[in-house]
């Protein structure tokens, strides 16, 4: 088996700077659409009722989910064909061009029923984009680390996604402490839309200056010289890793649910049903997200050390457990403290499945095959469990009418994590594997 060529330590500190930053910026404008979910709502899909205007907002922040697939397995097999710097390059461009979209479309009052169309679009633009950048960025980040440095290195993909949505809640929570609520509406919520533009020249000036993954580069002379012919890597997983698919899929599904509940979901639960402001709701998912920035290193390290079974399955028991007590206190006694116990409670044992699900989703399929198969596990599970989660838990309170039901869903969701762990092979058939 052929080493990988070593990069030198400043091509892999630009490596580290363009998947980490870039990926935070591509984030950071997938995100605010959920931060400003409400008032979207009322400016872009006028109803009968505020809660039928806000499900039609969570719907189509959906929408953006649905496409993922597409765009992962299309930019999967780009980055499988071309390489992962022309994929992440490409990721970037797109979500620039959606978000910048959002920002300056004229509202319902304005242009009828073109605005939600035009909304539509726009996120499905996004969703695209987004579907592409988790594997490609994983897949570069992992295939230029060290071999005992997988997991710690993976780990940074999280980090990056934490401190898109730290940001994104900062932002919601210094406009809406700073701006009165006509301000907000008016102009106040397109500006994190607008400043979201400058993710396409600055994430591509970043990008561009980064060198292909070693491994990748490897492949790709390997199969030239021996004149193989391209690979169809979606068929190939599909035929050949029905196990590592399956690991994946149930992995990324808790790993999408506590993110799109925990962080979009339940700051709006918590405005509309529980009646706490805004701007605390925002501060608590600022403070949740900053405890994952924090201990995502931690917990990729820790499963290099210890292996990634040990680090997923102690953390999702513990996740479950932690955010089904806290949940019952906030429904019981709603208020900031409650809420920030639970934001900083789930996002503790979050940050280590976080930490560790990026490494796993990359080592359970051989070089050839990785982008499109992490793009292909983790775009499924997004768009049937992640993206869909805070419509369907808003549409849950309202036909249960219980405040209880979203915490079953992330039971359900802790359930399928554990069967994905379970499923995941010994970590030495994994690396193998990866190698292959």
């Amino acid at each position: 088996m052929n080493a990988k060529p070593a990069p030198s330590p400043a091509m892999l500190r630009r490596v580290l700077i363009s998947s980490v930053l870039g990926n935070a910026f591509e984030w950071f404008d997938f995100a605010i659409y959920g931060m400003f979910a409400v008032i979207i709502a009322k400016l872009f899909f006028p109803a009968g009722t505020p809660a039928v205007s806000l499900m039609l907002t969570l719907a189509t922040f959906g929408m953006g989910f649905v496409v993922r697939p597409i765009g992962g397995v299309l930019l999967g097999l780009y980055g499988d064909r071309v390489g992962r710097k022309k994929a992440l390059t490409l990721t970037i461009a797109l979500m620039a061009v959606a978000t910048g979209l959002i920002g300056i479309l004229p509202t319902y009052s304005a242009i009828g029923v073109a605005a939600p169309i035009l909304v539509v679009l726009a996120r499905m633009l996004q969703g695209l984009s987004a579907g592409g950048e988790f594997s490609s960025a994983t897949t570069m980040l992992v295939e230029f680390a060290p071999e005992d440095r997988r997991g710690l290195y993976g780990s940074l993909q999280m980090c990056s996604q934490a401190l898109a949505f730290s940001l994104g809640a900062g932002v919601a929570y210094l406009l809406a402490s700073h701006l009165t609520h006509a301000q907000l509406e008016s102009w106040g919520w397109r500006l994190p839309f607008l400043v979201g533009i400058l993710v396409g020249p600055v994430g591509w000036m970043i990008r561009s200056s980064v060198d292909e993954s070693p491994e990748f580069a490897a492949y790709a002379e390997r199969s030239a010289k021996a004149g193989q012919p391209p690979r169809t890597p979606l068929a190939t997983v599909l035929r050949d890793y029905p196990r590592a698919m399956f690991a994946s899929i149930g992995l990324c599904v808790v790993g999408t649910v506590s993110a799109y509940v925990f962080v979009i979901f339940v700051p709006i639960f918590a405005r509309t049903q529980l009646g706490i402001p805004l701007p605390d709701a925002n501060l608590t998912t600022f403070a949740g997200t900053l405890v994952i920035l924090v201990i995502c290193p931690l917990a990729g390290w820790l499963s290099d050390k210890i292996g990634r079974k040990a680090v997923i399955i102690p953390s999702i028991i513990a996740y479950a457990i932690v955010g089904l007590l806290c949940f019952r206190h906030l429904i019981a006694a709603p208020s900031f403290a409650s809420l920030m116990l639970l934001e900083i409670g789930v996002s503790l044992f979050m940050s280590f499945f976080w930490g560790t699900i990026p490494v796993v989703m990359t080592e359970v399929f051989p070089v050839s095959i990785r982008s499109t198969g992490a793009a292909f596990t983790y775009n499924i599970a997004v768009m049937v469990f992640g993206g869909l989660a805070p419509f369907i838990n808003t549409w849950l309170v309202q036909a249960t009418g219980s405040k209880l039901a979203p915490i079953y869903y992330v039971m359900f969701s802790a359930l399928l994590g554990l069967i994905g762990a379970l499923l995941l092979p010994r970590r030495q058939a994994m690396q193998l594997s990866a190698a292959a």
